[in-house]
């Protein structure tokens, strides 16, 4: 295929001469950033689904990188690909090569991001299946929300445990795991040497008047004393979500605040993010992030809304 067809199949503008702001930000909104060292010279962002590719597409974006670009991949802090060095009259062919292999482009613009996640499906300390709340959250927010325009940009990341390696809590929206149970205190027999105890991170576990009692205000039902106990008084525990909204990382930085439900399904959790990502499109003020959002609307009636109340 030549250059000029490539380039109306993707829809931007070949080069002639200087490059232009309105061509920089066309090729911007499809995940191409301009290296501030060169005039014409993009670094390429390929999408990842949450960090995960196949064997097939690695090697298709180390062939993508010889081909179009210098041959170097970097990853971005987001789990994104890359490709490096890639000339303004390469982004088309480039672009056309991933998507005929299945891989696309982006990650830019007011629009939701791609979504990160831990590896808490496998990891020892993963309460909740990060890998496939992510990519549903892959398919149904960033790829089924891609054309919806929103004030800024606006990150989910979903973190399996409260480790928080993945940094739910500094991101628009943050999913963090949790593990829910009732001790049966009928089976505790007041031990002197309590494993409970003694396997509480958080230190919220202690015999009091010989019966363990868990500390609500400093649990963060992060799930290591299930199981712990000899004689079953923590055996029984469910899969829990909590989700923290109005966190974000950069020049101004902000904590996201828990809602004060945990959530015990994926589908109640999809239905939160809809309904976060809706009021931010409809209540948002252009340029604001969604921490600014809350902080203008109030923390108590954003909460009312995405509980649906």
């Amino acid at each position: 295929m030549d250059k000029a067809k490539a380039f109306e199949l993707v829809g931007i503008e070949p080069k002639n001469g200087k490059l232009t702001p309105e061509q920089i930000a066309k090729v911007k909104g499809l995940g191409c950033l301009r290296d501030k060292r060169y005039e014409d010279i993009f670094n390429v962002r390929v999408i990842t689904r949450n960090g995960k590719i196949t064997a097939a597409e690695q090697k298709t974006v180390a062939e993508a990188s010889e081909l179009y670009g210098s041959s170097a991949v970097a990853l971005t802090t987001r789990l994104t690909l890359e490709i490096q060095g890639v000339p303004y009259d390469n982004i088309p062919e480039l672009i056309l090569f991933l998507k005929d292999r299945g891989l696309e482009t982006g990650g830019t613009g007011a629009k939701v991001r791609p979504v990160v996640s831990c590896k808490g499906t496998t990891c020892v300390f993963g309460l909740i299946d990060t890998y496939a709340l992510s990519e549903k959250i892959h398919e149904r927010f960033y790829k089924g929300y891609h054309d919806t325009a929103l004030p800024h940009k606006f990150k989910i990341a979903v973190g399996g445990c409260p480790n928080n390696c993945v940094k739910p809590d500094l991101n628009d929206l943050g999913v963090i795991g949790q593990r829910i149970f009732t001790p049966d205190v009928e089976k505790c027999r007041g031990c002197k040497k309590c494993a409970v105890e003694l396997a509480c991170p958080m230190k919220a576990a202690s015999v009091v008047d010989g019966k363990i009692h868990i500390d609500p205000a400093v649990c963060n039902s992060c799930g290591r004393c299930h199981k712990k106990c000899p004689f079953g008084a923590f055996e029984t525990a469910s899969e829990g979500y909590k989700i923290c909204v109005g966190g974000r990382w950069g020049k101004k930085t902000a904590m996201g605040r828990p809602l004060s439900k945990i959530f015990t399904s994926q589908d109640e959790v999809m239905q939160v993010i809809d309904r976060a990502i809706i009021l931010f499109r409809d209540e948002g003020i252009k340029g604001e992030r969604f921490a600014d959002t809350i902080k203008r609307l109030g923390f108590e009636y954003v909460e009312k809304k995405l509980l649906g109340e």
